[in-house]
């Protein structure tokens, strides 16, 4: 049997397949389609400092193999999580990690405090590349300032690993990640969504109520792989891929393009099972082609 280990900074992961934040919710809503323990690990939905009820209806709508959605980082705030959400997962047996969104540093800063104490939480996705928030959100993540600064503050506040979470939507992704990197940031994940729109002609109308929002699915895939191998290549911290990854051969795509680890993200829309689907497949591919260790393909382009 192939080791699929792999580790993002301190943490260290059973296997490269996490889930996405915003496609999996906090975990517990897919365990009666899965043994979450079989995960490398999840990423929770967006925890902001405090609850936001998120963008007008309608905010998703599909789109050719893919989808466009304007959620709007829904939820009820770090103290629901650390309260109520914490206690029911803190023991799946699998790797929780929270994606932490805000409009301003504090923001950020505040809800990292709030987790600190929170043993059973060993890594943070910093989410400065949502498309779909008028203040924070990608704003932070387009310029090398606001990604750097955004990284440093955290980089105090969180001791343990810490993942930035980059925007698509700019000329030179890899060195927004040399931004990050050189703040302290652990790993680097990518990419968010792509801005996109659509039109509903017979109501001549965009179909979002923000008229444009962020495009996910195999659509993306192939933007996604070709930034993650710009951005492997441009720093020295894991990159962890994420769009449009659908099976076992798109999640090898990523890591031999040179992600670490992977995630899974619109897929748990069709099927709530897909990621330990896609762990059995990858484990398939390895002993198929007497990998000994997913290490060996990791980066091999």
């Amino acid at each position: 049997m192939a080791r699929l280990s792999v580790n993002i900074g301190s943490l260290q992961l059973k296997n490269p397949v996490l889930t996405a934040s915003g496609t999996f919710g906090y975990g517990e809503e897919f365990a009666d389609f899965m043994d979450l323990s079989r995960l490398g690990g999840f990423v929770v939905k967006g925890t902001t400092l405090l609850a936001r009820e998120g963008n007008d209806y309608p905010r998703m709508v599909e789109t050719p193999s893919g989808m466009l959605n304007a959620v709007g980082l829904q939820n009820k705030g770090v103290k629901y999580f650390v309260d109520t959400i914490y206690p029911r997962i803190k023991e799946c047996g699998s790797e929780v990690i929270v994606n932490v969104s805000g409009a301003t540093i504090d923001d950020y800063v505040g809800v990292a405090e709030r987790l600190a104490p929170l043993t059973g939480i060993r890594a943070i996705e910093v989410n400065i590349s949502c498309p779909n928030v008028k203040q924070g959100g990608m704003a932070f993540g387009t310029t090398t300032k606001g990604a750097a600064a955004v990284t440093a503050a955290l980089r105090k506040a969180w001791e343990r690993t810490l993942i930035v979470k980059l925007s698509p939507n700019v000329t030179d992704i890899a060195e927004i990640a040399r931004a990050v990197e050189g703040e302290g940031a652990d790993s680097v994940s990518l990419i968010n969504t792509l801005m996109g729109m659509a039109v509903d002609v017979d109501r001549r109308r965009p179909y979002l109520s923000t008229v444009t929002g962020g495009l996910s699915g195999p659509a993306v895939r192939p933007v996604a792989v070709r930034m993650v191998w710009q951005v492997a290549k441009a720093v020295k911290i894991p990159v962890i891929g994420l769009g449009g990854i659908t099976c076992g051969r798109d999640a090898l795509e990523f890591l031999m393009a040179g992600a670490t680890a992977v995630e899974v993200g619109t897929a748990n829309f069709l099927d709530p099972a897909i990621s330990v689907k896609i762990v059995d497949e990858i484990e398939e591919y390895c002993q198929r082609n007497k990998i000994s260790d997913i290490r060996e393909i990791i980066g091999i382009i």
